[in-house]
């Protein structure tokens, strides 16, 4: 079902944007997340709210009678969260978060931060691991909400939030280095350092899928100590392009010719049981790209 004030903001934030890509962008959301909650919505309701178009999107007669409710459902939660605050003193709660290091290098901070500032109350607590420990540890109630690569496991309640593009990490003054995008064939039969978060990772289907058999020289899950073996030259590696913000290490990377993503996602285990400090957390989502 999914959260249904989200579904009401990313309905009401394309209307007012005029299209599922800049309501996107607004939200700091995947384009397809927010174009799901919207479908979602209609489909709940019986009723089409908006006519697509290449231009862009438009109100339906239908829309255009509930878009009024929806305006005032958002303002009126907005108010009662205020209301809230001032009787409470303020806003309080702890949200526990499973997560993987390059979100909680790049994205919980920005949060943290942002939240802090209008809800110093609220506490968190960060479980660091891989993908499967993640899954685990909502499944099993030890944190309230994880991120995670998608798709996840049935039962939980997902959001996509990025599309995040894989890159091939060189030693400098590697031959590889002076073409400007990387073949996959072209890392056949060389020393590789493989990242494992938990299962069968992306890359390893990546090599899988054109029949490539590098020289697995090693095999972790920590991202910078990848990097550090590479400027090392102890082999070539192929690293998401979040993990590749902040390098300390004299490397070179390249795109490689035929993009390739992993899916990351915020996961719950039933929208309709989180804590209120979980679903103020969801809403600041928004800000995890933003530089304070």
């Amino acid at each position: 079902m999914g959260n249904p004030l989200l579904k009401y903001l990313a309905f009401v934030k394309t209307v007012e944007k005029g299209s599922f890509s800049r309501a996107a962008r607004a939200l700091n959301y995947a384009q397809s997340s927010v174009s799901k909650m919207v479908a979602d919505l209609e489909k709940e309701w019986g009723m089409t709210l908006l006519e697509r178009s290449k231009n862009g999107v438009c109100l339906t007669s239908a829309g255009e009678q509930v878009m009024p409710f929806l305006r005032k459902v958002l303002n009126d939660y907005h108010e009662l969260e205020g209301q809230v605050c001032r009787m409470n003193g303020i806003e309080t709660g702890v949200v526990r978060i499973g997560t993987f290091s390059s979100v909680s290098i790049n994205w919980l901070p920005n949060i943290f931060a942002k939240m802090q500032k209008d809800y110093p109350g609220i506490e968190y607590e960060m479980l660091l691991g891989d993908y499967d420990e993640v899954e685990r540890w909502i499944n099993e109630g030890r944190v309230d909400c994880g991120f995670l690569r998608l798709p996840t496991r049935s039962q939980f309640d997902t959001i996509l939030l990025k599309q995040d593009e894989y890159k091939v990490v060189l030693p400098s003054g590697h031959a590889l280095a002076e073409k400007e995008t990387i073949s996959v064939k072209d890392l056949n039969n060389l020393p590789f350092i493989l990242l494992d978060q938990g299962r069968k990772t992306e890359v390893s289907d990546l090599l899988e899928r054109y029949q490539i058999r590098p020289k697995i020289s090693f095999t972790t899950w920590e991202d910078f100590a990848i990097m550090a073996m590479v400027e090392k030259g102890l082999g070539i590696s192929i690293l998401p392009d979040m993990i590749l913000q902040r390098i300390p290490y004299k490397i070179e990377i390249r795109f490689l010719q035929k993009p390739y993503y992993r899916s990351i996602g915020l996961a719950v285990k039933d929208w309709k049981h989180i804590t209120p400090a979980v679903q103020k957390f969801t809403e600041y989502l928004q800000f995890r790209e933003c530089m304070q």
